[in-house]
C-alpha cells in the first residue's frame, strides 16, 4: 500500500486508483505539508523497501481500533462487500512507526475520515500520499 503515493509523488496519475491510501506513522508531527511529504518518502524507503520490522506499539493499537470498527478483509470470509480495506491482513502493512493501507474507493470518505480522527487521538501523524498532505 501506498506505492500508488509514491508513484503520484512522481508524477503518475493517481486518481484512476481504485482505492485510495493513507499513510500513518509515530513520530513527530511534521510543520507542513512538504515536511511531511519528506518524512514520508524516508519511512516508506526505509521500513517499506525491504525486510519488515514488527510495528510500534501505537501502530498496533492504532490498527486493532480499525478492525475493532471494521472486520479485516481476510476474516471477512462471509461477505468481502462489508470489509473497507483494499487488502489485509492490515497488520501486514505496518513496518516499524509506518502503516500504509488503502481502502476501497466506494468507502473512503466514511472510513478515511474514522482513520484520520483516530490517528489524532492516538498520538499519529495521517498523511495522504495522493495529494501530498497532511491530516489535520
Amino acid at each position: 500500500m501506498c506505492a500508488r503515493g509514491i508513484r503520484a509523488v512522481s508524477g503518475h496519475e493517481h486518481h484512476a486508483a481504485m482505492s485510495y491510501d493513507l499513510a500513518v506513522w509515530d513520530g513527530p508531527r511534521p510543520a507542513d505539508d512538504a515536511a511531511a511529504l519528506e518524512v514520508f518518502e524516508d519511512l516508506y524507503g526505509t521500513f517499506m523497501g525491504g525486510a519488515s520490522e514488527p510495528p510500534t506499539p501505537r501502530i498496533r493499537q492504532y490498527i486493532e481500533g480499525l478492525v475493532a470498527r471494521w472486520r479485516d478483509v481476510s476474516t471477512d470470509d462471509e461477505d468481502e462487500d462489508t470489509s473497507p480495506w483494499s487488502d489485509g491482513p492490515l497488520i501486514n502493512n505496518a513496518s516499524g512507526p509506518l502503516f500504509c493501507f488503502g481502502m476501497v474507493f466506494s468507502k473512503y470518505q466514511e472510513v478515511a475520515s474514522f482513520a484520520a480522527g483516530l490517528a489524532r487521538m492516538s498520538g499519529l501523524v495521517c498523511f495522504d500520499p495522493q495529494d501530498r498532505r497532511l491530516i489535520v
